[in-house]
């Protein structure tokens, strides 16, 4: 890198680096459980268990783009921390609406109630992190 460069604006300052040790504990929560799941049980309830690993490479996504830095970054971590909402939202709506479409349950059902609600709260937390957050720069 020049001297001329600047180094991307930093996301995981303050408040941004809880935001990276939660989605990485999700990262791994998401990713091993449901791993162990489609590769031991996967016939039994194969939605759940890729909306599981879908939610672990979503987590793990964001967690890079919180990490990497930058307005690109800082963009694809919103769109990405948006679109995980959703999606708690659709699958955690549609887990009491319709429970025997979920014969176990994933890391999104009951909004994340199996996970103390971090699923449902963290996107939430990251969008206004993101959103209110100054622009660092440096490390």
């Amino acid at each position: 890198m020049t001297a001329v460069e600047e180094k991307p604006a930093r996301l995981i300052g303050g408040p941004g680096m809880l935001l990276v040790w939660f989605y990485g504990v999700m990262v791994v929560g998401a990713v091993s459980r449901s791993a162990y799941q489609i590769a031991t049980e996967f016939g039994r309830a194969p939605l759940a268990y890729s909306l599981s690993a879908a939610a672990g490479v979503v987590y793990g996504f964001i967690t890079y783009t919180l990490v990497r830095g930058g307005e690109t970054a800082r963009r694809a971590a919103f769109f990405c921390c948006a679109a995980e909402l959703v999606g708690v939202l659709v699958v955690g709506t549609w887990t009491l609406v319709e429970p025997s479409a979920f014969p176990d349950a994933t890391v999104w059902s009951e909004y994340g109630m199996g996970y103390v609600f971090i699923p449902v709260l963290l996107p939430v937390s990251a969008l206004y992190w993101l959103r209110k957050a100054p622009a660092r720069r440096g490390a």
